[in-house]
């Protein structure tokens, strides 16, 4: 799997050629960033906005978006990255305002294929554990729950998160170590078990 870093990368060498009109060019760059906005979406997309689609659909039209700004884009005016995310906070605040107008009937999500290594009360626990903690991330103020989901689920770097919300790396630091504190802290005063660095990722895209 590409790493944020490196498909950070891959799209600064692709930028300037894809906006001279380069179709090749232009396909690679979407390749380059098409994982990350998955994650991103998945992060945020939830099953009951199914109503106007899932991941896969509001992902694909951030791409479309991105395609369609790019010829606005200017390199002096924020790096690459941040310009992708502030495309896809709105795509994803657009199917937020989209399902509370539109419900349907909640379906639930059926796997692509089943689990084996995960037993069916292992998946109970994992689901339930999940839940908890995303009500508990919810309380976390919105620039603190953004930073968790850029720096654990996305994967980009302090540097690559600071870029895309405009902060300074430091504050970006900082704000991560309270943010999972915090969830630390809530999730034992209510009961839950602490939660390993690797485990995160998981949790937090619930």
């Amino acid at each position: 799997m590409i790493t944020p870093v490196a498909a950070e990368s891959s799209a600064d060498a692709l930028v300037d050629t894809a906006l001279s009109g380069d179709r090749a060019s232009l396909d690679r760059l979407i390749e380059a960033i098409h994982p990350m906005i998955v994650r991103y979406c998945r992060s945020r997309v939830r099953t009951e906005h199914s109503a106007v689609g899932g991941v896969d659909d509001v992902a694909q039209e951030v791409c479309l978006a991105v395609v369609a700004a790019l010829p606005g884009y200017r390199r002096s005016r924020t790096p690459f990255l941040g310009f992708v995310y502030g495309i896809a906070a709105h795509k994803v605040a657009d199917a937020h305002r989209a399902s509370a107008r539109i419900r349907s009937i909640p379906v639930p999500e059926i796997p692509d294929a089943p689990d084996d290594a995960v037993t069916p009360e292992e998946r109970v626990m994992r689901s339930a554990t999940a839940a908890q903690i995303g009500e508990v991330l919810a309380t976390l103020p919105d620039q603190q729950q953004e930073i968790l989901r850029l720096r654990v689920v996305v994967g980009l770097t302090a540097e690559q998160t600071a870029s895309a919300l405009s902060m300074s790396t430091g504050a970006v630091r900082v704000a991560q170590h309270r943010a999972l504190g915090r969830l630390r802290s809530l999730l034992t005063a209510a009961g839950e078990s602490p939660v390993d660095e690797g485990g995160w990722a998981e949790v937090v895209v619930g």
